[in-house]
């Protein structure tokens, strides 16, 4: 019987991929955990379960299957338990650490604390667990409760603001001195013991490995709200200890990671306070006794992640992105040149290490994540969650281009061919903007350039300037000059399409989340030639935002108070809004009415200004919501409406048959 023929993709197949992540190898390099989530349509959620895989890829063994999702895997030191984190029901309410044996029997709660437990690091000995937990919760609603009008003995209260920086998407408000503390449990006893106790925020704990030390990253300036400084620290194993500062630097040093002699420490050093949004790690090293910090990776100029030590301790294993693409690399700890450890078009990610065993994520764009081990500088994969599904699909591989813009700048992007493209045929175009502006399209899986190539259109991704993966330079150069060379590029990218004979110039649409959609306003206020947009959680007068969304470091570093800075940039930025009546394209807006990243208010006033003057429009509040939309059923609906926005638009595009 012949094989089915492979097929382009659609709004069904949405549900039916997993997402895999978190791998992290066994203390005796033999075994490695991962998580997978899966989509429950019936039940309208995600859940994410535990699985482990043997390293020579023979056995894959699902560890956890409640309903309640399970995220953070561990071992413990002996690498007789594999610990995660869950909320599932147990003694102590919220997120706990669970344990299961590996020799056999049910999980068991390990910890059962109050407040919010966010992370956990093993002690070396086994004895002991380092937590990150939050104060006792403050008042009001929290994710899965019962809205306040459901419970009986419960009134709803005020909610208190005196601080600064007082907004967090997913947080919510932040209110009062509800601090990230460390603390200390002891498994046999279930004891706990609060090592830190001034009201600051501390993070990624990691022990020392003789277990007497700590060290983490926390900002414990004056007031931490005024700035995005934080340093690392070192404090003794036990309760109300004094913690001891190492670093100095003006900006964020986090991620401390100790040598296997436990002299070290080394960490990410990102960019100054100022210039936040456009951090970019590099990789640096400080004697864990204090003294002078280097910079490991002082002369490349990428952005940094996922480093730890090789078990000499003479190298440094990191991730580095790459115009594009993410790889592995290592570097000496007394610096130098940085050596890759795996190439091609792909994207590395989660990378960890226990003796011999490095593990990693790997995806390209056509194949979505899935765990492998590197061995000997080649890539070998473990687990296949997608290959059944990805084997019936007709995919779009990713081109690369590059293209300059009108001021000379060299940009570089993606293509993705319609999956049955006619070689010489003209196509309609959608240009789909990445957010941060601090990130990079690249060579990673997608869905959504698979769907749109699916139904017949061309997608364009262009690395515009801002984005990471082309040094420090190129992504600050937008520092308070927002929807200036970023539309140049993109603009560049599209006349390029045009000029190769892909892209149908009567066809153009585009579109973005985020910076995303604030680019695709900045675009469509300037470019008529786009017959259709689609601006999802972005902004257009930023005056209205200062104060109303998580952003108030940036505005006052970057563009500045307008009383201190005057009107003049704050008119400049605003450009979508206050030209309004210069937009012509129909554009759908889409927003989540929980969002304190990109606050609804940005869409609702584009979508006001455009009711004004005429534009066709559409507004889409997604209830409950936060920045990222994460109810399944939403992000098909959002998908459907893609789709069906651009082809009212643009025609509707008809599949060549195969």
């Amino acid at each position: 019987m012949a094989a089915a023929q492979p097929r382009p993709l659609t709004l069904d197949d949405l549900a039916k991929f997993v997402d895999v992540g978190a791998p992290r190898c066994a203390p005796e390099g033999k075994w490695i955990a991962y998580t997978v989530t899966t989509t429950d349509t019936a039940a309208d959620k995600r859940d994410t379960d535990i699985w482990m895989v043997s390293i020579d890829g023979k056995e894959n063994i699902r560890a956890t299957s409640s309903t309640d999702s399970e995220s953070s895997p561990q071992w413990s030191p002996d690498g007789k338990y594999l610990s995660f984190l869950s909320s599932r029901p147990g003694k102590a309410k919220g997120a706990q650490v669970w344990g299961i044996d590996r020799r056999g029997g049910e999980a068991q709660q390990l910890t059962a604390v109050k407040g919010r437990l966010s992370a956990y690091e093993w002690s070396p000995d086994g004895k002991r667990l380092a937590l990150i937990v939050k104060d006792d919760e403050d008042s009001g609603p929290k994710a899965g409760d019962k809205n306040d009008a459901d419970k009986k003995d419960d009134k709803p209260k005020p909610i208190v603001i005196d601080r600064y920086s007082y907004k967090r998407d997913g947080a919510g408000y932040l209110s009062g001195v509800k601090r990230n503390r460390l603390v200390l449990y002891d498994l046999a006893s279930g004891k706990t013991e609060t090592v830190t106790t001034e009201n600051f925020d501390e993070s990624s704990p990691v022990w020392s490995p003789d277990g007497k030390r700590i060290a983490f990253a926390s900002n414990r300036t004056a007031d931490p709200d005024r700035n995005r400084n934080s340093d690392i620290w070192v404090v003794e194993a036990k309760a109300n200890s004094a913690p001891r500062r190492l670093t100095s630097f003006t900006g964020s040093d986090s991620q401390p990671v100790w040598s296997p002699d436990g002299q070290s420490i080394a960490y990410l050093q990102g960019s100054d306070h100022d210039m936040g949004e456009y951090t970019m790690n590099r990789l640096a090293i400080i004697p864990a006794a204090g003294g002078e910090a280097r910079l490991v990776t002082k002369d490349f100029d990428r952005g940094v992640s996922n480093h730890q030590f090789t078990p000499d301790g003479k190298q440094l294993e990191f991730l580095a992105a790459d115009d594009r693409s993410v790889y592995a690399a290592r570097v000496p700890v007394t610096g130098g040149a940085v050596e890759r450890m795996t190439g091609g078009q792909l994207a590395v990610s989660g990378l960890d290490r226990a003796g011999q065993c490095v593990a990693a994520l790997v995806s390209t764009s056509v194949t979505p994540a899935e765990v492998h081990v590197l061995e000997g500088g080649a890539l070998r994969k473990l687990t296949r969650n997608n290959d059944d599904l990805v084997a019936q699909l007709k995919l779009s591989p990713a081109e690369e281009l590059s293209f300059r813009a009108k001021d000379g700048n060299e940009a570089h992007g993606l293509l993705f061919k319609p999956v049955n493209y006619v070689a010489g045929t003209k196509v309609p175009l959608l240009v789909r903007i990445h957010g941060g502006p601090n990130a990079q399209d690249q060579h990673s899986w997608s869905t959504e350039r698979q769907m749109f190539a699916a139904a017949g259109y061309a997608v364009l991704n262009v690395n515009y300037r801002g984005s990471s993966g082309r040094g420090q330079q190129y992504t600050v150069s937008i520092a308070g000059d927002w929807g200036n060379k970023e539309v140049l590029d993109l603009h560049a990218g599209v006349d390029h399409v045009i000029q190769i004979g892909v892209a149908d110039p009567d066809k153009l649409g585009v579109g973005g989340w985020s910076y995303g959609g604030i680019l695709t306003n900045y675009l469509i206020a300037r470019d008529h030639r786009f017959k259709a947009a689609t601006s999802g959680a972005g902004v257009a007068f930023p005056l209205a935002f200062y104060g109303h969304d998580q952003y108030i470091h940036q505005y006052d570093n970057e563009i500045g108070p307008p009383w201190k800075k005057g009107l003049e940039p704050w008119i400049r930025i605003s450009y979508p809004f206050l030209h309004a009546d210069r937009i012509k394209t129909p554009t759908l807006f889409l927003c989540g009415d929980k969002d304190f990243n990109v606050p609804l208010l940005g869409s609702e006033q584009m979508y006001q200004a455009l009711r004004n003057v005429g534009t066709p429009t559409q507004l889409i509040i997604y209830p409950g919501e936060n920045h990222g939309i994460s109810r399944p059923s939403f992000q098909r609906d959002r998908m459907q409406r893609y789709l069906d926005w651009y082809a009212r638009y643009l025609g509707p595009q008809t599949r060549n048959s195969d």
